[in-house]
């Protein structure tokens, strides 16, 4: 009996443990609504079952992250809006070389009206110290 007690434990655990996790990240309140900040290994971590859009916005071009699917300058959103989802809940994950465009796009995308917009914190910087590959 202590055997099927520890035995349906386990598998309970293990199924859990198997379970997809929500993002985490650290919500950034900016005028209009918010964003999050997200980790190269949380990014990693979505990368494998990929359910948003991918967008660098870093210029001059410094290599992609694999699966990208957009590239838009940072500072050239608003006039490239016909690319990004007309959904404003569609998920879309940003990132730059360091951080800081991205912020920039994450920012002018909630004044746009989006309501689920991350940011890689650190940019292909921080992806490449986590011991992640940039695509040149």
């Amino acid at each position: 009996m202590m055997k099927k007690i520890i035995f349906i434990l386990l598998v309970a655990i293990v199924l859990v443990s198997c379970q997809s996790k929500p993002v985490a990240g650290e919500s950034v309140t900016v005028a209009g609504g918010s964003y999050k900040n997200i980790s190269p290994d949380e990014l990693k971590t979505m990368l494998k079952n990929k359910d948003f859009v991918f967008v660098n916005v870093h210029i001059p071009f410094a290599g992609n992250i694999a699966d990208t699917d957009l590239s838009i300058p940072y500072d050239q959103i608003e006039q490239n809006f016909s690319q990004l989802p007309s959904d404003k809940n569609a998920k879309i994950v940003l990132y730059c070389r360091s951080g800081h465009m991205s912020k920039i796009a994450a920012e002018e995308l909630v004044s746009l009206g989006y309501t689920n917009i991350l940011n890689l914190k650190g940019g292909m910087v921080d992806w490449e110290q986590a011991g992640y590959d940039i695509e040149k």
